[in-house]
């Protein structure tokens, strides 16, 4: 039979063409919160993952012919509707949401891009899943309504519609304050007593009029990354454990801030199976990325219940999109993520780590289709 000249090519075999996407568009408000925007949009992660991945031998789609690698710019394109539709025009095959997701996003509700989501693959979450699991109140509840997984104790300050302040009865201090749409440790913060927490609370509920308190946990905090299934490993599997120390009153300090490479270190396997408490949280962070059913990488952060060794952990945030900084451009040699320092106790540098994240690409089509997956189908919790 005479070859098919009007097929199109396979999408498994042709070599794909990458074009980056940065936050170009504030995120809407949903339920009366806005997630904060990250300044810069993520143009500088974006920079360095479509810097590192042309140097790699993968074809980079960029918005500008020759962009300068000292600079963020000219690297990605805007998020817009707009800006997607310039990056599919140019060429790109695989569009990488470097991005906060949400399901008014271009990526889920723009028509005019539907005619390519058959076709155009992505790195990236589910943007309407996003939006729900972005909720910090909504995905503890759904993990304690449907698992054993342990979670810090935790209420919720509501100053919507009018309402105000009321503080649990329950509430035992120290306690740890933060939005309930967060961003890294933006707003985040270990109140010590009553005065403490109602001057955080006057100062975030200006930003968030929902706020999510936190038993403070004492002990050791860890992050732990969780790759989605591949074509080459069909499930979903945790990197290797990466431990956080130099807080700054409690809490880790923001990477924008501090670079995680001076506050964070992927423990040594020695030390691994020393304590079976990080092999019990490594498999519990499996089971999350599995029951939310992820389709990219997502950040886990953990933290000992206690100070004592062999403290059981708990499951305190859920990064839905974790950094993904990098070395390789001029001047950002201490810029790796925490996901990629625990790349590297793989035997994975940055441009591995960055072909084995673009393996993981969807077709738009089935991203948009995703739905709450089971058993959180029939949960009604927001």
């Amino acid at each position: 039979m005479a070859p098919d000249r009007k097929r199109k090519p396979d999408a498994s075999t042709t070599p794909p063409r990458v074009a980056v996407l940065y936050q170009a568009i504030d995120p809407p408000v949903i339920n009366g919160v806005t997630k904060p925007r990250k300044p810069g949009g993520y143009r500088d992660s974006g920079a360095d993952i479509a810097y590192v991945l042309g140097k790699s031998g993968v074809q980079v789609i960029t918005p500008t012919l020759r962009p300068d690698p000292t600079d963020d710019g000219g690297w990605c394109f805007p998020d817009s509707e707009e800006g997607i539709l310039s990056a599919i025009q140019s060429g790109a095959t695989h569009l990488w949401a470097n991005t906060i997701l949400f399901a008014a996003h271009p990526l889920q509700a723009s028509r005019a891009i539907t005619k390519y989501a058959d076709s155009v693959q992505v790195v990236g979450q589910p943007p309407s899943l996003v939006e729900l699991f972005d909720d910090k109140e909504y995905t503890n509840n759904l993990l304690r309504k449907h698992t054993k997984l342990p979670l810090p104790t935790s209420y919720t300050i509501d100053t919507r519609n009018g309402r105000n302040i009321q503080l649990p009865s329950a509430l035992r201090f120290p306690i740890v304050a933060k939005p309930i749409r967060g961003r890294g440790s933006h707003g985040v913060r270990v109140c010590h007593d009553k005065s403490d927490l109602l001057g955080h609370l006057s100062v975030i509920l200006q930003e968030s009029p929902v706020v999510m308190l936190e038993s403070f946990l004492a002990g050791e905090e860890a992050t732990i990354a969780v790759m989605p299934p591949s074509s080459e490993t069909p499930r979903f599997w945790a990197l290797p454990v990466v431990t956080r120390f130099n807080h700054e009153l409690d809490i880790a300090p923001y990477n924008g801030v501090k670079a995680v490479t001076s506050n964070s270190r992927v423990l040594s396997w020695p030390e691994f199976e020393a304590d079976a408490a990080y092999a019990v949280v490594s498999r519990q962070c499996e089971q999350v990325a599995k029951l939310l059913n992820v389709t990219a990488p997502i950040r886990i952060d953990v933290r000992r219940f206690d100070a004592d060794r062999g403290s059981p952990f708990a499951i305190f945030d859920i990064n839905m999109k974790p950094n993904m900084t990098g070395p390789g451009r001029p001047g950002r040699e201490d810029q790796d993520s925490l996901v990629a320092m625990a790349a590297k106790k793989l035997g994975w540098d940055y441009p591995r780590l960055l072909r084995e994240v673009l393996s993981t690409a969807k077709v738009l089509t089935k991203l948009r289709e995703l739905a709450l997956p089971s058993p959180f189908a029939n949960n009604s919790n927001r």
